[in-house]
């Protein structure tokens, strides 16, 4: 069985897991679903070894402003996130650190695709200016061009982007 067959039937075998315990695989607040408990740390529990280290795991479903759906969820050992390169990961956080960067994707989020439509935006800077913080951002991943000119977030980013976003709305 390929890797992302694996995934799939995973994924679909934690979303029949959820409906039937009744939680119906949504949540709020701090993790936990309705009833107090913690379904998406018991699913990835579930799923690691018993000698394992732990996990960590983040997954999302979302709408967009544009009516384009994105869901997704990512899960990494422990032991793996540790042993990175945590240095390989400065251009991608590097790519978000900056205001202009991070009002650019809001707006690509919200549908404006184009340099174009951008650039009629207040206090995004010079066209170049534009041209350069999108090269930023493609080049760290968090951008990608299906088309020439026009300017998306990977599908595979939406989440992710959420979820650094959330971070820093979480408490404690």
């Amino acid at each position: 069985m390929s890797d992302g067959l694996k995934e799939r039937v995973a994924a679909l075998e934690s979303r029949v897991a959820a409906l039937e315990s009744g939680s119906g695989g949504a949540g709020g607040g701090s993790g936990s679903g309705p009833a107090g408990d913690f379904w998406a740390l018991e699913g990835l529990r579930a799923r690691l070894p018993e000698d394992s280290t732990g996990g960590v795991l983040f997954t999302g479903s979302a709408r967009l402003p544009t009516e384009e759906f994105a869901e997704w969820q990512f899960g990494l050992a422990t032991d793996t996130v540790l042993a990175a390169d945590w240095e390989q990961a400065a251009e991608s956080f590097a790519a978000l650190g900056h205001p202009v960067r991070m009002r650019l994707l809001r707006e690509i989020v919200h549908g404006r695709r184009t340099v174009a439509e951008l650039a009629a935006l207040e206090d995004l800077g010079t066209t170049g200016q534009i041209y350069h913080h999108l090269r930023q951002l493609t080049s760290a991943g968090w951008l990608h061009t299906p088309q020439r000119g026009r300017h998306e977030i990977p599908v595979t980013r939406v989440i992710p982007l959420l979820a650094a976003l959330a971070v820093t709305q979480s408490p404690g």
